[in-house]
């Protein structure tokens, strides 16, 4: 189906490199008429060559979600490119070396707040800064790993993981009664430079493709970009506080 997207105005974060998740989701999304606009944090020069990469060159705006600045400014900088938006995709997570890999019992606090603020808090505040640019019958979707179960070496990510699945709910609870969808995407490994620096997760991604029902490359992040941008379109009116397993069926099964 070609144009899916077709005249939609979307705000993709948490593209890194071009085998970011959220990469090909702009990518997809673009190629089903969309328009989007990006943002980054950190290597910024990155971002931006990256995003020269897409079928067409999207802008990039400056964003970390733990700054309330950036936060406060954001709808503006948005609107200096698109008159509204219609999608949101927050994919963005972050745990301190300490909550990922050691002792789960280790970790400090201090650490642990960051880990929940970024990769949890901020589905919140990315969506309630752009509430003024969200149209009726919008989408916004977080990119999730399934947290019911205790995964190796996730720990405290995982934790994060499991208040981003609570989050969900209640922005869906939040911001149906404006038609604002909020959905999240449980996606099986796949080989960001997020995950490669997740300690245990290569035994996680060799388990993963035997067992699934339909298998799982964990290379080919195209199945995820399709779902996401599925869940932006209009063809899932009615679908909100869920998450969506693109796993190759593995959640199923289990390990």
């Amino acid at each position: 189906m070609s144009g899916l997207l077709e005249g939609k105005r979307l705000l993709i974060t948490g593209v890194i490199t071009d085998a970011s998740i959220a990469f090909h989701v702009a990518r997809i999304a673009q190629e089903q008429g969309a328009e989007v606009v990006l943002t980054g944090f950190g290597r910024m020069s990155l971002v931006e060559r990256i995003a020269q990469r897409l079928p067409k060159p999207a802008p990039v705006i400056e964003l970390d979600v733990t700054n309330q600045e950036h936060l406060d400014a954001l709808a503006g900088k948005v609107s200096e490119h698109v008159d509204g938006l219609d999608g949101v995709v927050h994919s963005i997570g972050f745990a301190p070396p300490s909550c990922l890999g050691n002792p789960f019992l280790d970790a400090p606090w201090e650490d642990v707040a960051t880990t929940v603020q970024v990769s949890a808090y901020s589905f919140m505040s990315l969506t309630k800064a752009l509430l003024p640019l969200l149209s009726e019958g919008s989408s916004v979707v977080g990119m999730d790993f399934d947290a019911r179960q205790a995964w190796p070496a996730y720990n405290w990510m995982g934790v994060a993981k499991a208040g981003l699945e609570s989050v969900t709910r209640y922005l869906a609870k939040e911001l149906g009664p404006r038609q604002i969808r909020v959905n999240l995407v449980a996606a099986g490994p796949v080989r960001t430079m997020a995950a490669k620096s997740i300690p245990g997760f290569k035994d996680i991604e060799e388990q993963w493709g035997p067992r699934a029902p339909l298998g799982w490359k964990v290379d080919d992040p195209e199945p995820v970009g399709k779902s996401v941008c599925a869940l932006l379109s209009d063809w899932l009116p009615a679908t909100t506080g869920s998450m969506v397993w693109v796993d190759g069926g593995f959640h199923a099964v289990g390990m």
